[in-house]
Order: structure tokens, then C-alpha cells, then sequence
């Protein structure tokens, strides 16, 4: 049954297997054009999902792959989601400095554009990699045109973090043109706790991600943002050797029940595009 009181934010970083964190440590960028591409086909299986569902969501797309798959762009758009930058390289921000990134996110917005044929005002950084150390991010998103990001994530992880963030929309450094959607997490026990997807989606059972999405949009009244990669429904995606163990199970651990788990997950809740939930007020 639909929980269709609030309307929630359907969301999908386009990129690749091999663009992951979690296998950089075996794969360089430099190695990225000499392997197997599987990001075009994954994301038409997303686009089916989406279609069989009546959903419109948020893509979130590499310059990376926008360069290389134009066509596939263009479909996203055709189909009506909202077509949102992922910068361009896969780069986290906390390793660049202020230039360095904008120059990335000026290239993204522009060639997604001009592919496209749309504006672009949403942003997602690279693993949620803005934080403490990188407010100034904010304000280049706002100077280079993008109305929005949603790259914070209020927890504690060894890859990112911002724990001290708000756990819902805010006006970064008071700005009022220029909004930061956290991804959605939990309160339980004292605890804020990370429900928006991904690797927790694959590897917790589902009713536990139900009930946490749930209970953010009954206890808190607050819409919800879940995320997903294509790779994250493609099984027979290469295997990536000498990976730590850690590694191994946070890529590949679900992946072939990970496209059932979303098909139910439409279901269940009420989804839309972020910017109708940012710009429109919608949910």
C-alpha cells in the first residue's frame, strides 16, 4: 500500500561500476576508458523501472558519461525527470581546491545543458564528500547558476559525513538563493542514522529501510530522499580482484535482488523529482 501523505524525492547518481569508491582503490581514472561500460544499459533498466511505475525522479548524471552517451541523456529528458549534475570526473570535492571544482561543476552544468537542452539547478557531489572542511562549495555551486545541492550526509562514515549538519533543508551560510537537501536519515535512540538508500538499502532487509522511511515521513513530516546507482542492479557486472574485504561487501553484496527491492520500493511510497520538491514545494 502507497504512503501517499508525503511525496519523496526519487533519485539516481548515473555513473558507472567502475567510477564507485569503493573500488578506487584498484581502478584509477586512468583506466576508465579500456574498460567494459555497462552505465547506458543499467540506466535503461532504471528508465523501465521508472516507466513501469509512473515515476519521474532525479538523475543525477557524470559529465564523464553525458560526454559519452548523449543519446542516453537526451531519453532521460524525453521520459520527464529532472536532469541534475553529478560533476564531472567523479572527483570528491574535499580533494579539490575552490578553482579546481568549479571549473568541474562549470563543465557538468554545461555540457548537460547543451545535451540536454535543459537548465541545470540541481548538484550531488561525488560520496557525499561536502563537509566541515568545504562550506566554500556552497557558495561556488550559487555563483556558477545551481539552485540547489543535495551532498550532505548528517552521519558519521569513514568515507563522509557532515554529523553536525541540520538533518533537513537549509540555506547554506544563510544564503537565500541557494538550498542544501541533506539525504534523509533517522532518529532512534539518540541516534542519527542513515536510511536514504544505497549500500544500506542493499544490505539491511526491507522492512527495516521501509520503516525508517516511514518514520521520517510520519513522526518528522518531512519528505525523504533515496538514492541508487545503475551498477547497484547489474549482477553481472566485472569483478573487481584484491579488493578489501570491506570494499567487497559494501559493492557487491545484493545486488542481484537490488532491482526487486526498488520495483517494491516504488510502490510503497510516493516518489517525484527533487527540483518539484525544491522549487515547487510539492510533499
Amino acid at each position: 500500500m502507497t504512503d501517499a501523505k508525503i511525496v519523496n524525492a526519487m533519485t539516481i547518481d548515473i555513473e558507472d561500476y567502475f567510477h564507485a569508491q569503493a573500488l578506487s582503490s584498484r581502478i584509477s581514472p586512468e583506466q576508465w576508458d579500456s574498460l567494459p561500460c555497462r552505465v547506458e544499459a543499467n540506466t535503461e533498466r532504471a528508465l523501465q523501472m521508472f516507466s513501469d511505475a509512473k515515476v519521474e525522479a532525479t538523475f543525477f548524471v557524470l559529465g564523464w558519461v553525458a560526454q559519452r552517451y548523449p543519446d542516453l541523456i537526451r531519453r532521460i529528458v524525453d521520459q520527464g525527470h529532472e536532469l541534475a549534475s553529478h560533476g564531472w570526473s567523479h572527483t570528491r570535492v574535499d580533494r579539490q581546491d575552490p578553482e579546481t571544482f568549479r571549473a568541474d561543476i562549470r563543465k557538468s552544468k554545461a555540457t548537460l545543458e547543451q545535451i540536454g537542452g535543459v537548465e541545470i539547478r540541481g548538484y550531488r557531489a561525488a560520496t557525499f564528500s561536502i563537509g566541515a572542511r568545504t562550506p566554500w562549495a556552497f557558495d561556488v555551486l550559487a555563483e556558477e547558476g545551481y539552485g540547489y545541492s543535495s551532498s550532505v550526509y548528517p552521519v558519521r562514515h569513514d568515507y563522509y559525513g557532515m554529523p553536525e549538519a541540520p538533518r533537513f533543508t537549509f540555506n547554506p551560510g544563510g544564503r537565500q538563493d541557494f538550498t542544501e537537501h541533506p539525504m534523509t536519515t533517522v532518529r532512534l535512540a539518540g541516534q542519527t542514522l542513515p536510511c536514504s538508500g544505497g549500500g544500506y538499502f542493499r544490505l539491511l532487509p526491507y522492512w527495516v529501510s521501509r520503516w525508517a522511511l516511514r518514520r521520517v515521513n510520519r513522526l518528522d513530516g518531512q519528505a525523504c530522499i533515496f538514492y541508487f546507482h545503475p551498477w547497484e542492479i547489474d549482477a553481472g557486472q566485472p569483478r573487481v580482484e584484491g579488493l578489501p574485504l570491506k570494499s567487497r561487501i559494501r559493492h557487491y553484496t545484493n545486488l542481484s535482488s537490488m532491482e526487486a527491492r526498488i520495483r517494491r520500493l516504488l510502490e510503497d511510497f510516493s516518489w517525484d523529482r527533487m527540483d518539484r520538491l525544491v522549487f515547487d514545494g510539492a510533499g
